[in-house]
């Protein structure tokens, strides 16, 4: 399983364009910008469907399964569709995610695109050119799902984006998984109050440790923090933050090569 970081920002990505703080000075400063979460397994299968283009030499041309989360904009927007349809009109695709999100989708379709349609529903098992697909619910504002994708060549991966502290369901679900590759959101770093659906530097090591209990992370599980704002701190500190939790910060563009 080659995993593929399009994007490990959150909605506004970091450095927010309108920001001057600490944390988006630093990114400018050092010239790391990320874009809106969105990740590439074995350059076919596309999680999120993002707003931004992906990093400089990457290529969708080879997508055949888009897996969305939800239909907040930053993981499905649709006129990417409307790009892909001007450049393979002819080739098949499997749009997986919340029927809303479907829905938003949809009138971005050509009447006669071959392109499939198909609801996520938590629990219920997908096979898409041989990867397995299991839809795991999150804990969000709006109907929202994450996903157990196992690739036929070998390979892992827990995507886990947008949600508050995952639920018991979930975690139950990938009991005795062993996961190669876990990417768990943390949006809100130091900001503790902010009473949404989200993790933080507070939360997430506690869903990290949950995981652990149930052996869906082990100690050779790449855990990596994604969509992240401009509420954590600058990356050098984020980054001993995360590892002191066996976490890692990686940069959009990177690459990870798990599994046989």
């Amino acid at each position: 399983m080659r995993v593929t970081l399009l994007g490990t920002g959150a909605a506004d990505g970091w450095p927010n364009p309108w920001c001057s703080c600490r944390s988006c000075s630093d990114a400018r400063t050092n010239g790391v910008t990320r874009r809106q979460t969105s990740v590439l397994v074995d350059g076919g299968v596309l999680l999120d469907l993002s707003p931004a283009l992906p990093p400089d030499g990457l290529s969708l041309a080879g997508v055949h399964t888009v897996l969305i989360t939800h239909s907040h904009p930053d993981h499905c927007a649709p006129f990417g569709l409307l790009w892909r349809h001007w450049a393979r009109p002819d080739d098949p695709l499997t749009i997986v995610g919340p029927a809303d999100a479907l829905e938003t989708c949809r009138p971005w379709l050509a009447p006669d695109a071959p392109v499939e349609l198909v609801v996520a529903e938590p629990g219920r098992p997908l096979r898409r050119r041989d990867y397995e697909v299991r839809v795991l619910p999150a804990e969000h504002e709006i109907p929202a799902v994450l996903y157990d994708l196992t690739s036929p060549g070998g390979g892992r991966l827990l995507y886990a984006t947008d949600t508050g502290p995952l639920p018991e369901a979930a975690v139950e679900a990938v009991r005795g998984a062993s996961f190669d590759v876990v990417l768990l959101e943390q949006t809100f770093g130091e900001k503790l109050d902010h009473g949404t659906c989200h993790l933080d530097l507070a939360t997430f090591p506690v869903q990290v440790d949950r995981l652990r209990a149930v052996g869906a992370v082990t100690e050779d599980t790449a855990v990596v923090a994604v969509h992240l704002s401009h509420h954590n701190p600058p990356a050098g500190v984020l980054a001993g933050r995360l590892a002191a939790h066996g976490a890692r910060l990686l940069p959009d563009g990177a690459e990870l090569q798990v599994g046989a």
